[in-house]
């Protein structure tokens, strides 16, 4: 086992980590916009539930009409997501089946098919069914993708914090102890609430964008403005639940995950009162050398939030956070063990003699040796197993994860949360015409010419200026790159680990001629591509023809 995953083709595992991210990154194109409308749609019915008017129930069907579009996207392509798992990935498929598969299948068992059960019913439903099971349908077609989401990010963040297996040195698999320990770690629940949460931002971008078109074009404005008041309530509140549970993300990534802390912030050298880098020169197209690092040499132009890193990872303004060169020469104590780490070059020679202890029991059973000598090198794996994956890695300086990748994605995330909260922050002020403070808005805007400040214009909120709405418009691709930039992180972070600690990408991939991979990523290029533009092109006839109110 251990020669075979050690001598696979580089370019297989270059090329199959780029198909499995092409296919991941065109599903989140569908995903985030699916949960948002979800929600959109739920209360624009809910409110028809309790008006029964005309206007609320076209409405309702109007976004849940896009809705549909996006939705079968997406399954489209979370199809394939999975099946690359067997395909690309069999040595990690066998080596964590057990436990990866599990909550998949949930999902697929439960989640999906309770999703696709109601979204018949809210599609079909409208003259069949009661108004009451309508909206249950609807809503509960929602939650079915959120749950469906649960499980998804369950798997995921198993990978960045496997918690709740033992390695089985007879079958050779990790194997599950308890489900209920992988399904609400701790990484898994945090992981969840700010994906979900920041996928309600696209979602009311999406919407706020379709209805300032509206109000550009003067056709279907009451709809435009009242969809407007929904969506621009559910994006505030959801930016800023996004900017706690991201606070609350990173806190646990400092814990189980401190590498990839240090690359973000582009922390070579760590300590105690560690500021929060607002402003640095990091190179976004060169990593850092292995000598720089360790020399403690940190990037030009350095400005920072005064023990801003220090409170985001520890909750104290003193607390110790380890940068690069410190994960690599140990000698820290971990918070989430107690315990003092070990350098990376101990961690390797720990992990080289978990595998061989591995190896010699393998043969030592299959010999039939004595119970002694079984036991003994029982012994020493699983003193050492906590580093296997350690024994896979040659050179310490493939345990830093790209810093230029993840210095960037992540300030462009948090830089684009912050807009979004002051975009949606005002446009509620401008559309609630809140006393005070939207007439300041409005006069404000008047009077650099942003605004006209007419008597007609003045409480009219589909009168929005013209530069807002195409502003709206163009905040659409951005909320995608925030969201995207968002998985960057957490997928860029962890490497070279396909899990944390556990499993080295190059130790997991299939052994499969990387010409195969080539061709399997073009085709699927090709064929996101074309659902991408199908799906735009398909949305775009919708919204053209509107709510036909």
């Amino acid at each position: 086992m251990q020669n075979i995953l050690l001598n696979i083709d580089p370019g297989t595992i270059d090329w199959s980590r780029a198909q499995f991210a092409l296919t991941a990154i065109y599903h989140w194109l569908f995903v985030p916009l699916t949960l948002g409308l979800a929600v959109i749609m739920g209360i624009a019915e809910t409110i028809y539930y309790r008006k029964r008017t005309d206007f609320w129930r076209k409405t309702a069907q109007f976004w849940q009409k896009l809705f549909g579009v996006n939705f079968a996207m997406g399954v489209a392509t979370g199809i394939i997501l999975e099946f690359e798992f067997g395909t690309n990935w069999s040595n990690y498929s066998w080596f964590v089946g057990d436990i990866f598969g599990a909550p998949l299948a949930v999902e697929g068992i439960v989640a999906f098919f309770m999703e696709s059960t109601f979204v018949a019913v809210m599609f079909f439903g409208w003259k069949k069914v009661s108004a009451g099971f309508h909206l249950a349908s609807t809503w509960l077609t929602g939650l079915g993708a959120t749950i469906s989401a649960w499980w998804i990010l369950v798997a995921n963040a198993w990978m960045q914090y496997p918690v709740g297996c033992a390695f089985n040195p007879d079958t050779m698999r990790n194997e599950m102890t308890s489900f209920l320990e992988v399904a609400l770690s701790p990484f898994a629940i945090d992981k969840f609430c700010h994906t979900v949460i920041s996928s309600w931002i696209i979602g009311a971008v999406f919407v706020v964008a379709v209805c300032c078109w509206y109000l550009l074009k003067k056709r279907e404005t009451q709809m435009a403005v009242q969809s407007m008041k929904i969506a621009v309530i559910v994006g505030l509140i959801a930016s800023i639940g996004a900017a706690a549970t991201g606070h609350k993300s990173g806190q646990t990534v400092a814990q189980v995950q401190p590498m990839k802390l240090a690359a973000m912030e582009a922390l070579y050298q760590g300590g105690t009162e560690q500021g929060l880098t607002m402003i640095s020169l990091v190179s976004p197209f060169e990593e850092p050398t292995l000598q720089e690092i360790m020399t403690g040499k940190e990037p030009p132009m350095k400005i920072d939030m005064p023990y801003g890193l220090s409170m985001m990872a520890t909750n104290k303004p003193d607390g110790y956070v380890p940068g690069i060169k410190e994960l690599l020469e140990g000698g820290w104590t971990n918070p989430v063990t107690g315990e003092v780490e070990p350098s990376a070059d101990e961690k390797i020679e720990r992990g080289k003699m978990a595998i061989q202890a591995l190896a010699d029991y393998r043969e030592a059973k299959a010999t039939g040796a004595s119970e002694e000598a079984l036991d003994s090198y029982l012994s020493i794996l699983n003193d050492n197993m906590k580093y296997f994956g350690y024994g896979y890695v040659r050179d310490k300086a493939d345990l830093i994860p790209s810093v230029p990748i993840n210095f960037w994605a992540f300030r462009t995330m948090v830089g684009l949360g912050c807009l979004f909260i002051a975009f949606f922050a005002m446009l509620l002020l401008l559309l609630f015409k809140v006393p005070l403070v939207s007439m300041f808005s409005r006069r404000l805007f008047a009077a650099v010419g942003l605004l006209p400040e007419t008597e007609a214009d003045k409480h009219d909120p589909s009168t929005l200026p013209c530069w807002l709405c195409w502003a709206a418009i163009a905040l659409v691709p951005l909320a995608y790159i925030a969201s995207e930039s968002g998985w960057l992180v957490a997928e860029f972070g962890r490497q070279p680990w396909t899990i944390q600690d556990m499993l080295p990408t190059w130790a997991a991939v299939s052994d499969l001629h990387s010409s195969s991979v080539m061709i399997t990523f073009i085709l699927f290029l090709i064929l996101f591509t074309t659902m991408l533009a199908v799906e735009i092109s398909i949305l775009l006839k919708q919204i053209k023809k509107g709510p036909q109110l």
